[in-house]
Order: C-alpha cells, then sequence, then structure tokens
C-alpha cells in the first residue's frame, strides 16, 4: 500500500532521509521509531506530500504520490499529530465534518458519519458534538483528532507521535483504541514514534531508523532477539531495562 524506494531528503547540506527502502503491506500497522532529529517525520510527511523527496519515489496504492494532487491526497490519508491541530472556534462535530464538507457529501450524511465516529472513538455523540476544543480534556481532543482523520474513510493512516502529549493513563487507553480501530476499519497505519515499548506493543513491524537511515526492518520479536546493528541492541537493550525494572517495583516486598 505504501512504498518508499530509494528515498532521500536534504535541507541544506545535511541529509535528513538517505536512501530509504520501505515497503507497508495493506492493513499493516508499522511504526517508525528513533530518536528526535532521525528523520521519523520527514519520511511520514513524504506520504502525504507535506514534503517532497529530493532523490526517490513515494508509491501509495500502486500511485507515485507527485502524479497527484497534493490537496486530493491529503484529503485521501488520515493524518494524526502529537498536539492535535483541531480548529479552536469549530465545534467538535464541524472539526470532524471538515474533510466530508470538503468532498461535497450530503449534510445529512455527514451528521450520521460524526456520530458514528465520535461513538467509535468512546465519546457520547450526544454529549461532545457540540463541544469546542478548549471544553475537552487531552484525551479527549486527541480521540476527536483521531475521528477527524478517518471521516472520509481513509485506506492509509498516519500518526505522529499522537500519544505523546497524554498522561500515562490516557495514553495507554488510546493506544488501545488505535490498535483497535486499526484492525477494526482494515487500516495501513504509518506511526512515528520515539517510544521503544509503544512500537513493540502496537506494531506489527518495525523501522528503526538513525540520522536518517533504515537500520532494521522487523516484527518486534526479530528486533529483540536479533538486532541487526549495535544501535538496533542498544534501543533493545533499553526496552528490557524498562520492562525489568517495572517488574522489579512489582514484586511483593519483604
Amino acid at each position: 500500500m505504501i512504498e518508499f524506494r530509494g528515498v532521500s531528503k536534504r535541507y541544506r547540506e545535511s541529509w535528513v532521509v538517505r536512501r530509504v527502502d520501505l515497503g507497508v503491506a495493506a492493513g499493516e500497522l508499522i511504526a517508525v521509531l528513533g530518536e528526535s532529529g532521525s528523520g521519523k517525520t520527514t519520511l511520514l510527511k513524504m506520504v502525504n506530500r507535506l514534503i517532497d523527496p529530493d532523490e526517490g519515489s513515494v508509491v501509495v496504492d500502486g500511485t507515485d504520490v507527485r502524479e497527484r494532487d497534493a490537496v486530493e491526497l491529503r484529503r485521501s490519508i488520515g493524518y494524526v499529530i502529537q498536539h492535535v491541530g483541531l480548529f479552536p472556534h469549530r465545534s467538535v462535530a464541524d472539526n470532524i465534518a471538515t474533510v466530508p464538507r470538503l468532498l461535497g457529501w450530503p449534510a445529512g450524511d455527514v451528521r450520521a458519519r460524526v456520530d458514528e465516529l465520535l461513538a467509535l472513538v468512546g465519546l457520547d455523540p450526544e454529549v461532545h458534538r457540540d463541544r469546542y476544543p478548549d471544553e475537552l480534556s487531552g484525551g479527549q481532543r486527541q480521540r476527536v483528532g483521531v475521528a477527524r482523520a478517518l471521516a472520509a474513510r481513509p485506506r492509509v493512516l498516519l500518526l505522529d507521535e499522537p500519544f505523546g502529549a497524554l498522561d500515562p493513563i490516557t495514553r495507554v487507553a488510546l493506544q488501545d483504541e488505535v490498535r483497535r480501530l486499526h484492525r477494526e476499519l482494515a487500516l495501513t497505519t504509518l506511526l512515528v514514534t520515539h517510544d521503544i515499548l509503544e512500537a513493540l506493543s502496537l506494531a506489527d513491524r518495525i523501522a528503526v531508523v538513525y540520522r536518517g537511515e533504515l537500520r532494521q526492518l522487523g516484527t518486534p520479536d526479530e528486533l529483540l532477539t536479533a538486532p541487526a546493528d549495535d544501535y538496533v541492541t542498544r534501543l533493545m537493550g533499553m526496552a528490557r531495562h524498562q520492562v525489568e525494572r517495572f517488574g522489579a517495583l512489582a514484586e511483593p516486598r519483604p
């Protein structure tokens, strides 16, 4: 469904993405894992043409994205960012309805879709449809952001650190919701994260990037049992250390 073919991107004299080859199968959830500045978000933004590569190509559903109108492409792909980006002067319902209205959906279909999506992300339509973003908690705003991204029934969902600003309890709950929606709606999902445990728990496969290069692509088990290099080995060691610390804290004390 998504292919990066020899993709590179440079800002001034520095390469932020370098010769990346990566394929995402239909219905797959791939996490792009790496530290800040590793090129994760740049890769993600190439899918919906917020950024174009300097070399190589990005293909979605068999078509090079540069052969498609950028606005039309973005309306066909769900996109969720860390700080949501809801329109503060619009109600929850109006935020979710943005793309369907731009696509010319009938008003009745738009209203039905808004209520359907609010229920799908765990928000009561009767309670939330007429509220404004500043009347919602951080977790509720992010759920509305997910609903808005799914409004026009996209087949591809891009998630750029969508849980990073949430408290731990809300974060885990929303992670579970996104994974459920991915499966139920048969989405192809690309998730950018710097959280190792998040990638290991949510993704079908993980693409580890470091300084703009793809260091390893594999299932969580493959990364844990057969890391490709020292960098991936360190990442997986950090994950094991975190799990061991949590396990030690959970043990009964004498």
